[in-house]
């Protein structure tokens, strides 16, 4: 898995498979799923990510805990 963050757009992107995208479902909440042909998720992006706390643009470590 990859994490990507776009300061310009503000958007965190997790993205679990490299493969490109046929389609994409915007869910409540400023959450975007993308899937691939096969209908298997291979991103999600989370709009507004500072402003909503999910992300800290100023630190320089993204920690994920299982």
């Amino acid at each position: 898995m990859k994490v990507k963050y776009d300061a310009a757009a503000d958007i965190l992107i997790f993205i679990l498979q490299d493969d490109l995208p046929a389609d994409a479902i915007s869910e409540p909440g400023g959450v975007i799923v993308s899937y691939n042909e096969d209908q298997k998720p291979i991103s999600i992006e989370f709009l507004n990510a500072s402003k909503r706390q999910l992300f800290n643009p100023n630190e320089t470590n993204l920690v994920i805990s299982r």
